[in-house]
């Protein structure tokens, strides 16, 4: 009998050793892997496949095995029973020190060594010499819900950005959770769910119906274009600021906007620092053209920006700003230094009223989403931004900076007491990732929602520049 108890223990010890040359093996490789980008993890293509992990996970215990592939050395063990009692198990850091009962069998004692010696459950910190966890509740992770746990960490960061988005959690919000109820998502999830964007607000843009065709011009409309060439940016001319809607403050946007024509513009513009500077335009038109960045959100890129822009700057692939005619009525010229703004970069907390976006694809111009469209191969994203032109007459901008310019119905008139001007519209085209992986710059409580999308447009076209554009757009030629 005697030597039956010391074949069990030496048995047991074997069984120990294997396991933690397991575990070490395994602690080396997840300490090689390569941490993923902070904005990689936040974008929803990640943050879809966390939500279903999520869902099929049981409240988790500290002390749970991961699972593990078995030494080659080591026999199959049967895993720890669900409803014994996590005390019953020896301590982490030491070796069980009373023999196993007489009728207790060698593989039930083996199993109760390998659960203590087991590394922590997923989503907790690996470490090579871990410390007792704290009691569990009498529960065990299956062995699917361990793997994705192994999963779901694996596609997070192994250190948090310097400084989290605005609207995140405070760092010492308290991370307990009673037995029996969900724990609350690690910190760098809730940064993800409050930065935004999410799955929802994307659509396969062959999902879109049918939508969208521009009003034909009639008799005594006007049918012709103007175009100002005034490149892509490629000079790198960005800033945070807003001369328009925040004249004089720094970051008065909190996110970046791309300019194309006037070299100058930022929070300190005036009508005179325009009018003085260069442009990126042809034919002399010092017009500022803005609208704010798209980024990629799979880069870690601008990971510390305190206002969640994170992931790297996407430059438009083509830039059209074209002037377009009024399709019953014949335009006229638009004042010099009139400021106009297209959508509303609050729409997600604002509501509807302003809201303008317009997104397609490339092949599918027709079908317009005010979700960010998922492109399929060898078609590129579209944002077409449409400019007010129905002008009161007076006024070069308003309190609001809407109702000195004015749109038109779905027909076409403007409204009575306004007059018909040239229609700007921005047509932006981009290469993005092919999964929801994108997003605009937006206000921190926007959450990047695809509907705040916005320009903003300043006319210093010399008054010659204006009068040629109106000459074509009225005689239904293509300048």
């Amino acid at each position: 009998m005697k030597r039956m108890k010391r074949m069990k223990r030496s048995l047991v010890s074997l069984s120990a050793l294997a396991l933690a040359a397991g575990t070490l093996t395994a602690v080396t490789f997840t300490a090689a892997r390569t941490a993923p980008a902070y904005a990689d993890h936040c974008d929803p293509a990640e943050q879809g496949q966390n939500q279903r992990s999520q869902q099929n996970q049981a409240p988790p215990t500290q002390d749970a095995p991961a699972e593990n592939p078995p030494a080659q050395d080591q026999p199959p063990q049967n895993p720890p029973a669900q409803d014994q009692p996590a005390q019953d198990q020896p301590p982490q850091d030491q070796p069980a020190q009373n023999p196993p009962a007489q009728d207790q069998p060698a593989q039930d004692q083996a199993a109760q060594d390998q659960a203590a010696d087991a590394p922590p459950a997923a989503g907790s910190l690996i470490q090579a010499a871990p410390t007792p966890p704290p009691a569990a509740p009498e529960e065990s992770v299956d062995r699917q819900t361990a793997q994705n746990n192994i999963d779901s960490r694996r596609r997070q960061p192994t250190q948090a950005p310097t400084q989290a988005p605005t609207d995140a959690p405070p760092a010492d919000a308290p991370t307990d959770t009673p037995p029996g109820q969900t724990p609350a998502p690690p910190q760098d999830e809730q940064e993800c769910a409050d930065l935004g964007p999410f799955p929802e607000d994307f659509i396969d843009i062959r999902q879109v119906q049918r939508n969208f065709q521009d009003v034909r011009t009639r008799r005594g409309g006007s049918g012709g274009t103007f175009t100002s060439r005034c490149g892509r940016n490629e000079n790198g001319h960005r800033n945070p600021d807003n001369f328009i809607v925040a004249p004089g403050v720094s970051n008065g946007a909190h996110h970046i906007h791309d300019y194309v024509g006037n070299l100058s513009t930022d929070a300190f513009s005036t009508d005179q620092s325009l009018a003085a500077a260069g442009t990126t335009c042809a034919l002399g038109d010092r017009s500022t053209y803005f609208w704010p960045v798209l980024r990629d959100r799979t880069s870690d890129a601008n990971a510390t920006d305190p206002d969640g822009n994170v992931g790297t700057i996407l430059r438009a692939r083509q830039v059209s700003l074209q002037f377009r005619g009024n399709p019953v009525a014949r335009v006229t010229a638009m004042p010099r230094f009139i400021r106009m703004i297209t959508g509303d970069a609050k729409a997600a907390t604002n509501g509807g009223a302003n809201a303008l976006a317009k997104w397609t694809c490339t092949g599918f111009t027709n079908r317009i989403t005010t979700k960010y469209p998922l492109c399929p191969r060898g078609s590129l994203l579209v944002r077409i931004l449409d400019f007010p032109s129905c002008w009161d007459g007076q006024n070069t901008d308003s309190a609001n900076h809407r109702t000195h310019v004015l749109f038109p119905d779905a027909g076409g008139a403007c409204p009575s007491g306004t007059r018909p001007i040239p229609q700007l519209r921005m047509t932006l085209v981009y290469s993005t990732p092919r999964t929801a992986s994108f997003a605009l710059d937006a206000f921190p409580e926007q959450r990047h929602n695809p509907v705040t999308d916005h320009a903003d447009f300043a006319n210093v076209m010399p008054d010659r520049l204006m009068r040629f554009a109106v000459d074509c757009i009225n005689r239904g030629r293509r300048c």
